[in-house]
């Protein structure tokens, strides 16, 4: 399944326009614009540590292939067709203090997400995007921000997508209202099982309803493969719709 979503999904990195938005700093973006006159759902895609720069290209590349193209296959345009956002950051999403090394972790709304935020403010005002169908998904540096995201700018997003996200200050609990799917693999050897779970468990606690597949046996570049990959992830994400 994986080898054959590489095969179809080659090239689509191409469809999509680099840009740029000025802020506090310059940041980075790439848009992929769907063939359709009506008003379509928003993907922003949030990548991992291998998308760390200011290229406006390796976001779109290695880890982040799976997360950026799903959206853009053929057969998920048709039936789903939507913008797909994919910012750069080159200091991550969440708040750090980089005065410390390795740089600590703190909390509250970080930069990097802020930013894309306003990234997707301004979308809103230049296109016809569906302001109830906008959706966040983000790995695993990039699954750190859309914690970050859900606990600072809560009931924005219709539906979220997490997969082996991160360990930060942010305990899974905010918007615990907005549909949620989180993957993990067992055997991941760079972000503990435990910040998914605990996040999960948390998250039930105060009434949410998160989806939580772990993969037995899996690592943690194989499971963001088979997340993405998922073949009913698609039909769930643009299903949801902000009330």
């Amino acid at each position: 399944m994986i080898e054959a979503f590489l095969k179809r999904s080659e090239g689509l990195q191409n469809k999509f326009e680099a840009r740029e938005h000025k802020s506090d700093w310059v940041m980075p973006y790439r848009l992929f614009h769907p063939e359709t006159i009506r008003k379509a759902p928003l993907v922003l895609y949030l990548h991992g540590s291998g998308g760390l720069g200011d290229d406006n290209l390796k976001q779109l590349s290695l880890g982040n292939r799976f997360g950026t193209r799903v959206w853009l296959l053929p057969e998920n345009q048709k039936r789903f067709p939507c913008y797909v956002l994919v910012p750069q950051t080159d200091r991550g999403w969440i708040r750090y203090d980089f005065s410390q090394q390795p740089a600590k972790e703190l909390p509250g709304f970080g930069d990097g997400a802020r930013l894309a935020l306003e990234i997707v403010e301004g979308l809103r005002g230049e296109f016809h995007i569906d302001e109830r169908r906008m959706y966040i998904a983000g790995n695993p540096m990039g699954g750190a921000g859309v914690w970050n995201v859900l606990a600072n700018r809560p009931n924005f997003f219709a539906a979220a997508v997490i997969c082996c996200g991160g360990e930060s200050p942010d305990d899974g609990t905010g918007s615990a209202a907005t549909p949620l799917w989180v993957f993990h693999g067992d055997r991941d050897e760079v972000v503990p099982v435990s910040s998914s779970r605990d996040r999960i468990a948390a998250r039930r606690r105060v009434g949410g309803h998160p989806i939580y597949t772990e993969y037995a046996g899996v690592d943690h570049d194989g499971a963001n493969r088979l997340a993405f990959t998922e073949p009913e992830l698609p039909k769930w994400v643009f299903s949801q719709r902000r009330r």
